[in-house]
C-alpha cells in the first residue's frame, strides 16, 4: 500500500437513521476524567487536565480523533463549502506568521537610511 493512500482514503461514513440521545449529566455523575474541556469547572480543570494521557501515544491518538473530527464536520459532508479548506488556510496563516515573528519585529525597528 502507497505511503499517502492511507492518509488520503478514507472509508465511507455510515448513515444513522436516528440522532442519538445524549446521556444527560443529571441522570448519573460522571467522572471529571470523562468530561469534556468545555463542560469542565474552573476548579475541576486541574483534576481533568492530571487525567490526560500525554505519552507519545496519547499525543497522537489525541491529533488523530481531532483530525477525524475535522474531517467529519467540515470536509465529508454532503453539501460542503469552502469553510474546512479556509479553516486551513487562516491556520496555516497564523503558524507561519508567529514562526516568523522575530524576524518581522527586527525588520520593523531597523532604520533604512
Amino acid at each position: 500500500m502507497h505511503f499517502l493512500t492511507f492518509f488520503t482514503h478514507n472509508p465511507p461514513l455510515p448513515v444513522q437513521s436516528k440522532p442519538f440521545a445524549p446521556v444527560k449529566m443529571a441522570d448519573r455523575a460522571v467522572p471529571v476524567v470523562e468530561k469534556r474541556l468545555m463542560e469542565v469547572k474552573l476548579g475541576e480543570l486541574g483534576t481533568w487536565v492530571g487525567g490526560r494521557d500525554f505519552t507519545p501515544n496519547g499525543m497522537i491518538s489525541s491529533v488523530r480523533k481531532g483530525y477525524e473530527r475535522y474531517l467529519n464536520k467540515y470536509i465529508h459532508v454532503k453539501k460542503g463549502g469552502i469553510g474546512g479548506l479556509s479553516m486551513v488556510l487562516v491556520g496555516y496563516v497564523v503558524i507561519s506568521y508567529v514562526w516568523s515573528f522575530d524576524h518581522i519585529k527586527h525588520d520593523r525597528i531597523r532604520k533604512y537610511h
